[in-house]
C-alpha cells in the first residue's frame, strides 16, 4: 500500500545548484491569522533534481490544460480583465512569501 499526502498547496519553491525542493502546505484546522483566516502550515518537502522537476512541470501544464479544456478550471488571463481583477480582489493581497517568485 502507499501512503497518501494530501496538501492545500505549494509553500515555497527553493532551487539549490541541481536540487529542487517542494514545500507543501495546509491549511491548519485550529491557528488562526489576524483575520481568522487558516494559517497555512508546513506538511512535507519533495526533494528532486533540477531536471525531474522540469519534467513534473511540463506534466502538470498537460494535466491543466485538459482541466481547463473540459472547462473545470478557468485561466486568468482568458478571462476579462473585471472579472479577473474581481477575483484577485477576493483572494486578498497573498503574495509568495518566497523571496524566489517576490
Amino acid at each position: 500500500m502507499s501512503s497518501e499526502l494530501y496538501a492545500d498547496g505549494i509553500g515555497e519553491i527553493t532551487i539549490t545548484g541541481t536540487i529542487v525542493r517542494i514545500d507543501l502546505m495546509s491549511l491548519s484546522a485550529t491557528d488562526r491569522d489576524a483575520n481568522n483566516n487558516p494559517k497555512p502550515v508546513f506538511r512535507q518537502r519533495i526533494i528532486m533534481p533540477v531536471d525531474a522537476f522540469a519534467n513534473a512541470v511540463d506534466l502538470m501544464q498537460k494535466a491543466l490544460g485538459g482541466l481547463v479544456e473540459a472547462g473545470a478550471v478557468r485561466r486568468i488571463g482568458d478571462m476579462s480583465a473585471a472579472a479577473a481583477a474581481d477575483i484577485q480582489a477576493a483572494q486578498g493581497s497573498t503574495s509568495n512569501a518566497s523571496p524566489n517568485f517576490n
